[in-house]
């Protein structure tokens, strides 16, 4: 698969797009295109220092501290911090020797695109039971919120260490779920990826983890270098990662956010065909004409080329912006 000349990724939260496709929209946006949580964790203050002097060795070790608690990984050594995932999903292609990789899809596009640009064949597929070198698989799947147990994921990872390649499970959205995390059984073959951003609604932070046995760790830590992770970064990180609290609390308003927004997208003859707690995934009879009428409403959400009938909504964040999204819809 290659990706020379192709036309680049279409990403959410991208208001600028937005702007251009419907200039006269009412200000301000409401950007609906992202699955970030829309009431993000409050920030502590932070020491001066943090912004002074680079981060050091012992800030590291607490945050990878904290992130071994809140994800269950035995051993904090088993821990790579990163400036957001996806610095991640371009980094491992290039440590890995040139392979067949299946990416288990539709999903999020820049995993295949990441092993293609470092030289590997991707090749698209609808299932784990794939003969390839290397599996990608997005646990729960964006956009569709499609889920796989630790028990099917497991035994796929047992059956590529056996022929020497590797399972990568991007678990971004998995934080507020109830899905399996495969984070406490780490192994041999098996890196698993955690978004900060979306979960705590920090993602201008650029934080992000990897999660795989100490040897590989250190392999992606070497490429990453030193200094990867923001003193900020470090210090709001390992606060908001240790208060479980508020995760909890979190996890049960979204849940109750998105029970309503799947209301109202049942209201607007829509049907919801998947998502998570952070974002719904549906089908309209007019889905191109509703992405009309919405963004020249300033309200933007995201839709998909391969399927117009499909858009994805992320969650608003207040009583003005539900109400807005409600005039649209109804």
């Amino acid at each position: 698969m290659s990706v020379s000349g192709a036309p680049p990724i279409a990403h959410g939260g991208d208001l600028d797009a937005a702007r251009t496709l419907f200039p006269d929209a009412p200000a301000p946006w409401i950007d609906l295109s992202t699955g970030i949580n829309p009431v993000p964790y409050p920030c502590p203050p932070l020491e001066a220092s943090a912004f002074r002097r680079l981060p050091s060795p012992a800030d590291l070790a607490a945050l990878k501290a904290a992130a071994a608690t809140a994800y269950g990984v035995a051993d904090p050594a088993g821990i790579v911090a990163a400036p957001g995932t996806q610095i991640l999903i371009e980094t491992l292609p290039r440590l890995v020797a040139r392979a067949r990789v299946a990416v288990v899809g539709p999903t999020y596009a820049e995993h295949a695109a990441a092993w293609a640009r470092a030289g590997h064949a991707v090749v698209p597929v609808t299932d784990l039971d794939a003969a390839a070198d290397v599996v990608v698989v997005v646990n729960p799947n964006n956009p569709d919120g499609r889920s796989w147990d630790a028990a099917t994921l497991l035994a796929c990872a047992a059956l590529q260490n056996a022929r020497g390649g590797l399972l990568v499970v991007d678990e971004a959205f998995a934080d507020l779920e109830a899905v399996e995390s495969l984070a406490p059984r780490l192994r041999p073959g098996l890196v698993v990826l955690r978004s900060f951003g979306k979960t705590y609604g920090l993602a201008g932070l650029r934080l992000g983890f990897a999660l795989a046995e100490p040897d590989l760790a250190a392999r992606l830590a070497e490429a990453l270098g030193p200094w990867a992770v923001s003193g900020p970064a470090l210090a709001i990180g390992g606060a908001a990662l240790a208060d479980t609290a508020w995760r909890e609390a979190a996890t049960v308003a979204r849940g109750a956010d998105a029970d309503r927004l799947d209301r109202m997208i049942a209201r607007a003859g829509g049907t919801v065909v998947g998502g998570t707690r952070l974002f719904r995934t549906a089908d309209f009879p007019d889905g191109p004409g509703l992405f009309g009428r919405l963004g020249a409403a300033g309200i933007y959400v995201r839709r998909f080329e391969a399927a117009p009938s499909r858009l994805r909504f992320g969650l608003p964040a207040d009583r003005t912006e539900w109400c807005r999204l409600s005039r649209v819809l109804k």
